[in-house]
């Protein structure tokens, strides 16, 4: 069963060619998963020549690759998983967009790889809780098995559905003896409610919240995704870093004194802790997939490489 299928034949949604390489992970279980690795723009121009030379389309062998050469081979490449929402493929509506404001802020060295879940896009199978997660911890072992790039060097990226999948995986390589850490986690749009798994970031680094306040989807008529489990999770996040814990109302009350207001951008807060730094950021204006090609996002991702590595530039 496939539950969405797109012609993402990356050309079509303005990438270069061979900007992105598309290729396929296996799962221990023995499925593949679709994937693309999407090059930094600015990496591309200087291999621009070596690029345009090389086939495009699938790639049976992706260590084979210039592409994946350029992303091993750089002791300063940076690599943003990316773990998408429920509805549609790699190359769906403003995912494209996304993958550009993931590496935005370092364009030669912010690499991006994203997939879909077995049951999505050309990733066959059926998709269920379990194996999401099976296929997100397989993505996350190629990057650092395969790639070899080390978990200090990696974000993971979630939206909507993705920012689930994000917490199952950075809770996996948390409770790892001793740690497996990675540089941090960005969830925009979180679409999730009871979140003890969160317990987990009293040893995790940075964690962006990123959510618009009115998430209107013209296409149902009626709000997407309630901008309020964003609160919820950062509250979730806040109480693990606490021994006594804190209640969601005093955290609000807290909120009024603390949060930065910045007019029609919206507001933001950060709880700092000895591991990192939680941030609550609320848009006032976007659309649930609109936002993920936000300077916003370009921002966060950056804050995140720099706060792990303040020589990343």
């Amino acid at each position: 069963m496939t539950w969405f299928r797109d012609l993402d034949v990356p050309e079509m949604f303005g990438f270069l060619y061979n900007q992105v390489t598309p290729f396929s992970i296996t799962v221990s279980d023995g499925e593949a998963l679709y994937a693309w690795h999407v090059l930094p723009l600015e990496l591309y121009r200087e291999h621009e020549a070596s690029l345009i030379d090389e086939p495009s389309g699938f790639v049976s062998n992706i260590t084979s690759s210039l592409a994946f050469k350029l992303l091993r081979d750089d002791p300063e490449a940076r690599l943003v998983l990316h773990f998408h929402g429920a509805g549609g493929t790699v190359g769906s509506g403003y995912r494209p967009p996304n993958y550009r404001a993931l590496s935005a802020g370092q364009p030669r060295k912010i690499h991006v790889l994203t997939f879909d879940y077995r049951g999505f896009g050309r990733s066959k199978g059926a998709p269920s809780e379990s194996s999401m997660i099976r296929d997100a911890l397989a993505v996350v072992h190629w990057a650092m098995n395969v790639a070899g790039i080390p978990p200090s060097r990696i974000l993971v990226f979630g939206q909507s559905l993705g920012t689930a999948v994000s917490i199952a995986v950075s809770e996996h390589f948390a409770l790892q003896s001793p740690p497996v850490l990675f540089a941090g986690t960005v969830l925009v749009a979180p679409f999730v409610d009871v979140m003890s798994l969160m317990a987990t970031y009293r040893v995790a680094g940075a964690i962006p919240l990123v959510s618009p306040l009115a998430d209107y989807d013209p296409r149902r008529g009626r709000l997407d995704i309630s901008w309020h489990h964003t609160p919820k999770l950062f509250w979730h996040a806040v109480n693990a870093t606490i021994p006594a814990g804190i209640t969601y109302h005093e955290l609000e009350e807290m909120k009024d004194e603390r949060k930065k207001d910045l007019g029609a951008a919206g507001s933001f807060m950060e709880w700092r802790t000895e591991n990192g730094v939680i941030r609550e950021e609320i848009l006032k204006h976007g659309l649930h997939d609109v936002i993920m090609g936000y300077p916003i996002i370009s921002l966060a991702v950056m804050r995140i490489f720099t706060a792990a590595d303040p020589s990343f530039r």
